[in-house]
């Protein structure tokens, strides 16, 4: 289960290095390599292999009449790559993908339980800031949650 929040640094070259605490999880649940595709949001998600393969079988059966579902499989699965670390924890993230989510120098890397989202720092201060001046009350699906 992925969790936690960490502020980041990409290399010129698109490098990302993945801290070795996360590093040790995400290939706990695989063979070492990962996939990251783009999200909506304008985020990268990161995934450990054997968990994206199960995603990507669910997404490639949807059907493919229906525009929205189209619009979305050509984001999610027309912008996955496989990466492995090299020996210092990097991955090389794809030009494609960098460009998508506005990837610059500094980045957050946050845990969403069965996957890493990776994002441009500016556009994360702006997620966090959109709960600035909300009700504390969390939405209707947090409901049966005790906090």
């Amino acid at each position: 289960m992925f969790q936690g929040a960490t502020r980041l640094t990409i290399d010129p070259k698109g490098r990302l290095a993945i801290p070795a605490k996360r590093r040790e999880e995400l290939q706990d649940g695989g063979n070492g390599k990962l996939v990251v595709t783009a999200w909506p949001d304008r985020c990268l998600y990161l995934y450990p292999e054997p968990t994206w393969v199960e995603i990507r079988q669910q997404v490639a059966a949807l059907p493919q009449f229906d525009e929205q579902i189209v619009k979305w499989k050509r984001l999610i699965l027309g912008y996955a790559e496989e990466i492995e670390a090299d020996n210092a924890g990097r991955v090389l993230l794809a030009p494609a993908l960098r460009d998508f989510a506005r990837l610059e120098k500094e980045l957050m890397f946050v845990g969403q339980g069965r996957h890493f989202e990776i994002w441009n720092k500016q556009d994360w201060d702006r997620q966090i800031a959109s709960f600035d001046g909300q009700p504390s009350k969390p939405p209707e699906g947090f409901a049966t949650i005790e906090f």
